[in-house]
């Protein structure tokens, strides 16, 4: 556990440790997204077919991602977060590697197996983290900050990605940046401290099952709970979909080079995306504070929003006029992060945060992250014998459906977290 003290008292600047975190959020995306920007280099050298790719991009990867978020975040709750999280970095980052020097299908299945489980030590333990460095009314937009992690590792990936397997080779791609995300590991464990909880009452779980068991006894009964993490879920299954896809799209039905898809996409990404997140937090920090409710009413919005918009970028023939339509709904369709994540962090007291954490992480990625991927690789080949080369852009096109199922379920959710937010001091 962590050292006893009357009051939380930090041992790291808020802000120091919030640019850490999102550093180490960075190389989070950069190696789970990095996969993205290579579907074609690496079918063209296997022969892979879209669902093998599918399979390969998510299932593998969110099974154990899932799953062990939920022990180690409780290994988090109860030891030392900053070093589960620095321990999960040099794993995750190691596994990266090695898919570099892959050959069979086997060998590379198994490899993003163990990228799923070192970044199942990451992130949960880090929204935790946040939470104990920032008071809740700052706490959807230290979230949100945290969150760019998302489209900056994403297209920093497939830059990277793109330009060495453009100059050298695919496989040098995830060599080069797998050693990279280790060698800061130990920059971030010197610098990110943990902060020292109160003395634990008399009935606080001594086993670590019991921090899994009692966190899961306190959100099963949480209707918001459930609400939140199916909605998130269903915008994460077409999210994580469009996101493996797109530069496959883009090199199909536009006839991009590997190098023209990886710009294309990472302008969007560091423009709508980095817009997106940014605003949610400002705004659900802002507005949260009068009605709970509008942590899921705003993501709930911004999906019905952005669904005809990205209609209309997939069914354009012009890519310029289609990047400029992507930009708003790819900033829309992450109004979710911070407001959601945020109000998880609500559910429970702060001693079982990253666990909550967990347990909201394993329903969306094993349906979002799993499902979504596999599914659109899936439908694009069950489209192609009606649509050809444009089979994978109504695949997309079809999946945008989700979004709309998101804010349904987010909508519904606001009432049940009004009753179900846990308030703390400061």
């Amino acid at each position: 556990m962590s050292q006893p003290a009357t009051q939380p008292a930090r041992t790291s600047q808020p802000n120091v440790v919030l640019g850490m975190l999102l550093l180490v959020y960075i190389f989070n995306f950069l190696d789970r997204q990095i996969l993205s920007i290579l579907v074609e280099p690496i079918k063209d050298e296997t022969g892979f077919s879209d669902t093998q790719m599918g399979l390969l991009g998510g299932l593998p990867f969110a099974i154990l991602y899932s799953t062990m978020a939920i022990p180690f975040s409780a290994l988090a709750d109860r030891t030392s977060r900053s070093k589960v999280i620095a321990a999960a970095l040099v794993v995750w980052s190691g596994f990266t590697a090695l898919f570099g020097l892959t050959h069979a299908y086997w060998q590379m299945f198994l490899a993003r197996m163990g990228v799923g489980v070192g970044e199942a030590g990451g992130v949960a333990p880090s929204y935790a983290l946040i939470a104990d460095y920032f008071p809740s009314t700052h706490r959807a937009r230290a979230i949100s900050v945290y969150s760019l992690g998302i489209p900056l590792g994403s297209a920093f990936g497939l830059l990277a990605g793109g330009y060495i397997a453009a100059n050298v080779d695919w496989r040098a791609a995830f060599i080069t940046v797998g050693l990279a995300g280790i060698l800061i590991a130990p920059l971030f464990l010197w610098i990110v401290k943990d902060v020292p909880e109160p003395v634990a009452p008399a009935n606080t779980p001594s086993a670590f099952w019991d921090t899994i068991g009692e966190t899961w006894a306190i959100v099963r009964r949480k209707k918001a709970f459930w609400l939140m993490a199916l909605g998130a879920a269903s915008a994460s299954m077409i999210g994580y979909g469009l996101a493996f896809w797109f530069p496959a799209f883009l090199m199909r039905s536009f006839e991009f080079d590997l190098q023209e898809a990886s710009r294309f996409v990472a302008g969007l990404l560091l423009s709508g995306g980095v817009a997106g997140i940014l605003a949610s937090g400002i705004l659900a920090d802002k507005i949260g504070k009068k009605d709970r409710a509008f942590y899921t009413r705003l993501p709930a919005v911004a999906f019905v929003l952005a669904v005809p918009l990205f209609a209309a970028g997939i069914l354009s023939e012009n890519p310029t006029l289609a990047f400029f339509i992507f930009i708003i709904p790819q900033a829309l369709v992450y109004f979710w992060l911070g407001p959601i994540l945020s109000a998880v962090q609500h559910l429970v007291e702060p001693r079982l945060r990253a666990t909550a954490s967990a347990l909201f992480l394993l329903i969306n990625n094993l349906i979002g992250l799993a499902g979504g991927i596999y599914a659109l690789g899936a439908f694009s080949d069950a489209l192609k014998p009606a649509y050809g080369d444009e089979a994978l852009r109504y695949s997309m096109l079809f999946g945008l459906a989700l979004y709309l199922l998101a804010a349904a379920l987010l909508a519904a959710a606001g009432p049940a977290l009004r009753k179900g937010w846990v308030d703390e001091a400061g």
